[in-house]
């Protein structure tokens, strides 16, 4: 296949995967997803004692069981190390031809962003490590294959798998499918600016957050896992909505996801970011989101048959070593364990008693869909704090999320769908994409994300490999020729991917392994970085692959299979 320039930038960032390359490009995201639905590795996961009975439960607890395989086999990394840097100014001239870049400097995290106030407050060079390098010097934040994930353990620091916000977001979507056989109509994937998370259209909705994932509840419950999970959402412009229709971007006028599939998306999320109902449990649950409140509250309890009032606070801040909330079903026994010196006789002065709302709720439907029934509650928090109205706000604010998606008014181009279902089985549903290849370019894009050189051209891989893999060249800056080539023979010989599939250069040299074929390639990245005029050949017979250059022989046992003559 003959790629133009165009493309061929497109088709090596299918291979590096960096976040801003699928900012850039974002039929990327989808591509990683059927990669790893492609892969071996999340098929056994079928077989694994973990899932033995999932078959038998519902969708909801299938989700549940993933969830927790995932939190036991991988870490959220977020090391800056792992993949090196690259330089701002080089990026951006990399993708003038394709994007605005004023577009992309006011909404990617690695070029300025300061949309979400929390990052934007904290220094977010500071907050991700940046700040110890030039002001222009910025990450190669890659997403991981689940290959590239499971091989962490191999890293040095990790005990086991580990990938960034978008590996995870892209796994979860296709183990979803494989192993909870979740249709992949139900699975919306988002990115934002700083992060990527899925939706997922089960029960009253899930949402995937890095290892975790999030129901509805859990969503309003006020603890830290509600402000990591609204965050993203309540501050950031949604850039990318990816599902099997297709996709829609922000920054571009065309769209391929299926139109009504992507106003199906945006009633079920809008419908999920909302409290049905503010009851009594939802007012705790603010509070404990905006704690700075609680001291405009006290709690009344019965004590040996008197009342007794405790400060908000204090309730609050007992849940810590309780296995009790404050919530309506447990506040009795989290205020029993609470010694009594905490309590007063009589009530604390320009306090609200928290529990007299208890009933006022349960009586009066306080609906965040319409705004205007907070003012009764206002109005009833007004004659005891003047607070009043800050309270009811900022409840209104946390009861009821708009998150900003990509707008409608798009040209919408029609898209062949990927309709795969789990009973094909991982032969037939690769078999079924060859077939797609020539239909959508997701699905060839696939191919070179699942690393298939086999199938692929040699180009896309060739040029991301000497471009874009700074980890080998940097970490063997030390070392001459002759202790390289000692390096790589002393190396172990097995590859991370099956068949005649392929490890980037970086993931030979971080995850310290590779077959002959894969440390080759390595070490030709680091001979070109040093001597770029000097040609270097790369031959493989399927059995041996031998390096030739001026400075260097070497001839490594390969078992990929891969018949290629590269020249360099």
């Amino acid at each position: 296949m003959e790629l133009n320039e165009r493309e061929l930038e497109k088709y090596s960032s299918a291979v590096t995967l960096s976040d801003m390359e699928i900012f850039v490009f974002p039929e990327l995201l989808y591509s990683l997803v059927l990669a790893n639905i492609m892969s071996p590795i999340v098929w056994a996961w079928r077989d694994d004692p973990w899932f033995s009975k999932v078959s038998n439960k519902n969708a909801y607890r299938k989700v549940m069981r993933l969830k927790q395989f995932i939190m036991n086999n991988f870490e959220f990394n977020l090391d800056l190390d792992t993949w090196g840097l690259t330089n701002s100014d080089e990026e951006l001239r990399r993708f003038e031809p394709f994007i605005d870049l004023d577009i992309v400097k006011s909404s990617n995290a690695l070029f300025g962003y300061g949309g979400d106030k929390y990052y934007f407050d904290l220094d977010i060079r500071r907050h991700f490590g940046l700040d110890k390098y030039t002001t222009s010097a910025i990450p190669y934040w890659k997403t991981e294959t689940v290959e590239a994930m499971s091989a962490f353990h191999l890293k040095e620091g990790y005990q086991r798998g580990a990938g960034e916000c978008v590996s995870l977001s892209t796994l979860y979507a296709a183990a979803l499918f494989v192993v909870c056989e979740i249709p992949l109509d139900d699975i919306f994937l988002m990115a934002t600016p700083l992060h990527s998370q899925n939706y997922i259209c089960v029960a009253d909705g899930i949402l995937t957050n890095n290892r975790r994932i999030v129901t509805k509840n859990m969503l309003f419950n006020g603890t830290e896992l509600t402000a990591k999970s609204q965050r993203a959402l309540r501050n950031e412009q949604v850039t990318i909505v990816s599902h099997h229709t297709g996709h829609i971007h922000v920054a571009y006028q065309e769209a391929t996801i299926a139109p009504a599939s992507y106003d199906r998306f945006q009633q079920e999320i809008s419908d999920y970011l909302v409290v049905d109902k503010i009851d009594y449990d939802i007012l705790i649950n603010f509070l404990r989101f905006h704690s700075e409140l609680q001291s405009c509250f006290q709690i009344e309890h019965s004590c040996h048959g008197k009342p007794r009032y405790v400060a908000a606070e204090k309730v609050f801040a007992c849940e810590h070593a309780s296995s009790y909330r404050a919530n309506s079903e447990t506040s009795f026994h989290l205020l029993e364990e609470m010694d009594q010196y905490e309590f007063f006789s009589d009530p604390i002065d320009s306090r609200i008693i928290l529990n007299q709302f208890e009933s006022f709720l349960k009586e009066r439907h306080v609906d965040p869909h319409k705004p205007e029934t907070l003012q009764e509650f206002a109005t009833a928090l007004n004659c005891r704090n003047e607070k009043a109205k800050e309270i009811a706000a900022k409840l209104l604010s946390f009861c009821h999320l708009e998150p900003r998606l990509p707008e409608t008014k798009k040209r919408f181009v029609k898209s062949p769908p990927i309709e795969i279902a789990p009973q094909m089985g991982r032969t037939g549903i690769i078999e079924y994409l060859r077939t797609m290849r020539k239909e959508t370019p997701i699905a060839d894009l696939a191919f070179y994300a699942y690393r298939d050189m086999a199938s692929c051209s040699w180009k896309p891989f060739m040029k991301a490999a000497l471009e874009r893999n700074p980890v080998c060249r940097d970490a063997s800056a030390k070392m001459n020729n002759a202790e390289l080539t000692a390096h790589f023979k002393n190396m172990p010989s097995e590859s991370i991917y099956d068949g005649g599939r392929l490890a980037q250069p970086d993931e030979v040299w971080n995850f310290k392994t590779g077959d002959g074929l894969e440390k080759a390639i390595c070490f030709a990245c680091i001979l070109k970085d040093r001597n770029p005029d000097i040609p270097i050949s790369i031959n493989s017979d399927g059995k041996t692959a031998q390096l030739k250059s001026k400075q260097v022989q070497i001839e490594l046992p390969t078992e990929k299979g891969l018949r290629v003559e590269l020249s360099i």
